[in-house]
């Protein structure tokens, strides 16, 4: 959806300066699970590689979370709230159906200029984000923007449906974007998003303010959305890289959105990625949606994985169906 903007030395590019995360306290393994549904470490562990994952206390909020990685992010980029002037935070999950999570997050780190919303693309959200934050700041609506993902997808499971409670965690993840003249060929070089709502009934929530007054509970079709995972994403990756006149050889960072390793590795496999440069956390995450791909940005650079110069591709696809892929020059 994004072009690759031209080479002048004048265009403005979204550089990545900062990157933050945070995880609540809690950690519940598989074998935790067990005593609470029908299941075991290792069927949950061939079927998704998931071993464990973090689940937030009444305290920690959706907007707590997405604080403390955002503030996180501005301290390894050296700034403060008064250099931010856009927040958008991807979630499925806010605080409240309003205000805008991202505008809770903004007053607790005390920004009071630009503009704060949310995004719901679900587990797709912060690529679709960084892709918005993007346009804003190569048009020169905004400087420095905080880009986040958080979510508390443990209220929204049904804690009875053993084939969906076993793959969510929390958690928030958060990088700071910079508009810069001079970035050379870092940055944001493109990205490629897709929806496609005739998918609903595959991967949803069966409530809202709108339809039944309730917060509702997370339902999927775990088969179908494999199949259509495996078999459809890969053309926003494909995309991505015509855009930029790349290939997967030039990759050096795969970071996909961490929902199960099954997935993640057969759609490397189909587009020629080597498994050595997958990122992956999802064993010790679980699927956190649009969290996923932001705490494993921040677990990879702060490991000294992703250096300056990096080729790095993110890639998503969440309910509804929404999907896409961003590259992004470290």
């Amino acid at each position: 959806m994004s072009a690759l903007r031209t080479d002048s030395p004048q265009a403005l590019r979204s550089v990545v300066v900062g990157t933050g995360s945070s995880l609540p306290a809690q950690v519940v393994t598989n074998a935790a699970l067990t005593e609470r549904v029908d299941t075991s470490d290792a069927w949950i562990v061939q079927r998704t590689g998931i071993r464990q994952r973090h689940i937030a206390d009444a305290s920690e909020t959706t907007s707590v979370l997405g604080t403390r990685a955002a503030r996180a992010a501005l301290d390894d980029a050296g700034l403060t709230g008064d250099d931010i002037d856009l927040v958008i935070c991807a979630t499925s999950t806010p605080d409240h159906t309003f205000p805008a999570t991202a505008t809770q997050i903004q007053a607790a780190l005390g920004i009071h200029q630009g503009a704060a919303f949310d995004l719901q693309a679900v587990c797709a959200g912060f690529v679709f984000a960084v892709s918005t934050a993007d346009k804003f700041l190569t048009t020169g609506s905004a400087r420095r923007a905080l880009v986040i993902g958080a979510e508390t997808f443990s209220r929204i499971v049904d804690w009875e449906d053993r084939t969906t409670c076993v793959l969510f965690g929390d958690g928030a993840g958060a990088v700071v974007l910079e508009a810069r003249a001079d970035a050379g060929d870092r940055g944001v070089l493109c990205a490629s998003l897709r929806s496609d709502g005739r998918h609903r009934e595959k991967l949803y929530v069966d409530g809202g303010p709108g339809s039944t007054g309730t917060t509702g509970r997370l339902r999927m079709e775990g088969r179908e959305v494999f199949r259509f995972a495996v078999g459809q994403v890969t053309d926003v990756i494909a995309d991505a890289f015509a855009q930029a006149g790349l290939t997967a050889d030039d990759l050096d960072w795969f970071v996909p959105h961490q929902a199960n390793r099954r997935i993640i590795e057969a759609s490397a496999d189909k587009l020629g990625i080597p498994r050595e440069k997958i990122v992956l956390t999802v064993d010790r995450h679980g699927n956190t949606s649009a969290a996923s791909i932001p705490l494993a940005l921040d677990v990879a650079r702060r490991d000294g994985r992703i250096q300056p110069g990096h080729l790095v591709m993110i890639e998503a696809i969440g309910g509804g169906f929404s999907w896409g892929a961003a590259l992004i020059r470290w």
